[in-house]
């Protein structure tokens, strides 16, 4: 049976829940992780596989319990013993969940890509940006006002980070000299970006977008992008 469609207190919510489980790259990789072993993981090995002090690694992965895409039990060491017992996690059904929308997006973003591969450069990029820049109407539509009925643009800026970070960009917001800029540390179109880099158009579009809805018209300059080799995506923006 079809699913009726999410209203847009759903949506937002959903985004919300998403982004607070996942929106951390390392947190994603962690459950990337504990959803491969079966038998369930400790904090202790955990942050033995990623480097991380057991505290930090205990935090990702509550905060993963807490959205419902994991589960924790306390169980002995096998052998018994009078040892303390160990918090092992587990993923949830809930948590599989998560991976289907990605497919399609991903089949989505490579059509993207091939049809913007066959107009003139000029043409694909604007198109591509206007794409984003719909886009991210869209999304702050569902974001609601802030309290006073107003946002900073600074405000404005954090709530466009945490929507990106949402949709997989891994972004947030940061100020070098005089300059704003909003720095995505993951790539969610992976190697469609690559093989087509005018698709990196769309990100600065959704950044517009969002701004344009959000606070007022603003500008928007890619600086780096994952798909030509640099660390991380970098959108200058200004008003």
């Amino acid at each position: 049976m079809d699913r009726a469609p999410l209203s847009a207190v759903e949506f937002a919510d959903a985004v919300s829940a998403i982004s607070s489980a996942f929106g951390d790259p390392t947190r994603r990789d962690i459950y990337l992780f504990v959803r491969d072993e079966d038998r369930g993981l400790t904090a202790a090995e955990v942050a033995e596989r990623f480097e991380l002090h057991p505290n930090v690694a205990r935090h990702h992965l509550e905060k993963l319990v807490t959205g419902g895409y994991l589960d924790a039990a306390v169980e002995r060491t096998e052998g018994g013993g009078a040892g303390r017992p160990s918090k092992r996690f587990r993923v949830t059904g809930k948590a599989t969940q998560v991976e289907i929308p990605m497919h399609r997006d991903e089949l989505l973003v490579t059509l993207l890509g091939k049809a913007l591969s066959l107009l003139p450069a000029g043409a694909a990029e604007s198109m591509a940006e206007e794409v984003g820049v719909e886009y991210g109407r869209a999304m702050a539509g569902v974001m609601g006002d802030s309290e006073d009925g107003r946002r900073s643009f600074r405000d404005a800026l954090h709530a466009v980070a945490e929507a990106l970070t949402a949709h997989g960009f891994a972004a947030h917001a940061e100020k070098r000299g005089n300059e704003l800029r909003i720095v995505a540390e993951h790539c969610p179109f992976g190697g469609a970006a690559i093989e087509h880099p005018v698709i990196c158009a769309v990100d600065r579009g959704l950044v517009r977008g969002m701004l344009g809805s959000l606070y007022g018209p603003a500008t928007a300059a890619t600086e780096s992008s994952v798909a030509f080799g640099d660390a991380a995506c970098v959108t200058s923006v200004d008003t």
